[in-house]
């Protein structure tokens, strides 16, 4: 009785030393999938940043060598400008002047919106760090001196996209003409190589998203 008792107690002790053994190693293989994991992400996310860099440059490449007509290169220089902040300053005072009872909320809404994107890109340029596309290789026509030496992400197209949304969300009809302002602004900065490609992408996606939920806080 008193062996069977001790192979009893023995087999149950096996029994639990090898549950933790294969406990172990369960955890041994989960860290060693995590790791591998890391690995994958720490190699994919630069292939990725080397493909959208390849192609902003590539295209830096195409525009900065082309001879764009006189009334293209007028129309970019133009929207450029408007965008410097003149464009807005007369859009708001235009409705604070003739609009509905909506115009002091749609103003507030895009001024709100534009100074949130310009802090938010003021610090996002200084995070990133990324060099601006007439500094690498030169312009063939255009000689607009660039505001600072960051490119990530355009200031430009941020506060175009914000006023114009946030706007848009008040004034519905005149989102076209709102819309197309932006857009004008966004490609005028890879024309004239101030930004590249994905640098107006990002800023229209945040410009966007300010303008939107600042209408939505005023309205």
């Amino acid at each position: 009785m008193e062996n069977r008792k001790n192979i009893f107690f023995t087999n149950v002790s096996l029994i639990f030393h090898l549950n933790d053994t294969v406990y172990r190693l369960l955890k041994i293989m989960e860290s060693g999938v995590q790791l591998k994991q890391r690995e994958n992400d720490m190699t994919v996310l630069p292939g990725v940043w080397h493909y959208i860099e390849s192609r902003d440059h590539r295209l830096m490449r195409r525009v900065n060598r082309w001879s764009a007509p006189i009334w293209f290169r007028m129309w970019m220089l133009a929207a450029t400008r408007g965008g410097d902040g003149w464009l807005w300053i007369a859009i708001s005072l235009i409705l604070l002047l003739m609009g509905d009872g909506n115009r002091f909320r749609a103003v507030a809404s895009g001024t709100t919106a534009v100074a949130v994107g310009i802090f938010l890109f003021l610090w996002l340029k200084r995070f990133a760090g990324r060099r601006r596309p007439c500094h690498i290789e030169p312009h063939c026509w255009a000689t607009l001196l660039p505001p600072d030496r960051f490119s990530f992400p355009s200031g430009h197209t941020i506060t175009a996209f914000a006023m114009a949304v946030s706007i848009s969300c008040f004034y519905p009809t005149l989102s076209p003409v709102l819309l197309f302002l932006a857009f004008s602004i966004g490609v005028s900065r890879i024309i004239l190589g101030m930004h590249f490609l994905s640098d107006v992408l990002a800023g229209i996606a945040i410009g966007s998203c300010l303008g939107y939920y600042s209408a939505r806080i005023f309205g």
